[in-house]
């Protein structure tokens, strides 16, 4: 495993930020780490990578305790964290040098990783003259210049436009080739485009954990219907199958069933059978956002 966690707790004051976390990622995969804000993913992303400590539990990376092997640990993590640290006076070549001295690695491999993310045409440039995409192409050339098996990313698409959006989705997918990456985002197609896997962790609390494979597959439906009135969920739960219901909008509902077979005839005969009319009724399979607003709503 590149990525081993076992029941990590950490409180601040009276607030339980993570409460018994435990996941482990394989060396190679593409793992996105999704939670609304405040859910606990950048006090899990610190602990991994040394900047923060658990009150309680097991983390390792690379098969390094990150608490008693912190700079072992280090070594192997490349980290980009939300807000990135760029001295936007300094030229491009001249921030990637001064991370290789401290690094203490050959000034070739700049070269090397400025090709990897992209950069030369904006190698020249001071880092204060580029766009937000290329910034954090600098940052993620930061984070792999000691070439570290496992890169951790917090944010990374973050402000971008949709253009700097895909090219980072597909330089994240080319790193991921040859590196196992985590990475934080609010955009879940983002995750569906670039993951291989996917946990989601809701009030310090992990409550999905995932490959896209699985859900892909998973035979689990969304019905979505309206009505011309409101109908009282607990009626709706009655129906067979019925794994949860959700009132979106008005008298609009979403249904989730367990099962692989067409649930729309026995919504339709519900609705007749309590005098109701139904507005509309569409049938669409699982996919990321109906899991996360299921586990986090």
């Amino acid at each position: 495993m590149s990525i081993h966690v076992e029941k990590i707790t950490k409180t601040f004051g009276s607030q339980k930020a993570l409460n018994e976390i435990s996941f482990s990622i394989n060396k190679g995969e593409i793992t996105g780490f999704l939670g609304p804000n405040g859910a606990g993913k950048t006090t899990m992303m610190r602990i991994l990578t040394t900047y923060s400590n658990a009150d309680s539990g097991l983390a390792l990376v690379n098969n390094f305790n990150v608490l008693t092997e912190s700079k072992k640990a280090r070594s192997s993590i490349g980290y980009l964290p939300e807000h990135n640290p760029l001295y936007l006076e300094m030229y491009v070549g001249e921030y990637l040098s001064f991370h290789a001295s401290l690094y203490r690695i050959a000034k070739s491999r700049i070269d090397e990783v400025i090709d990897k993310t992209g950069m030369v045409p904006e190698a020249h440039k001071k880092i204060g003259q580029l766009s937000k995409g290329y910034r954090q192409r600098v940052g993620l050339a930061a984070a792999l210049l000691h070439d570290p098996e496992v890169l951790i990313l917090d944010e990374p698409t973050t402000g971008l436009d949709p253009n700097q959006l895909i090219e980072i989705r597909k330089l994240i997918r080319t790193i991921g080739k040859e590196k196992t990456v985590l990475l934080s985002t609010h955009i879940l197609k983002e995750v569906e485009a670039m993951c291989d896997r996917v946990l989601i962790i809701n009030k310090g609390e992990l409550v999905a954990n995932s490959t896209l494979a699985e859900l892909r597959a998973d035979n689990d439906q969304i019905i979505e219907v309206e009505f011309d009135y409101r109908v009282e969920e607990v009626l709706l739960n009655r129906l067979p199958h019925v794994k949860s219901v959700r009132n979106t909008s008005g008298f609009v509902y979403e249904i989730a069933f367990g099962t692989g077979q067409d649930m729309r005839p026995v919504v339709f005969d519900f609705a007749h059978d309590n005098e109701l009319k139904t507005l509309q009724l569409s049938r669409k399979n699982k996919n990321l956002e109906t899991l996360f607003l299921e586990v986090t709503s």
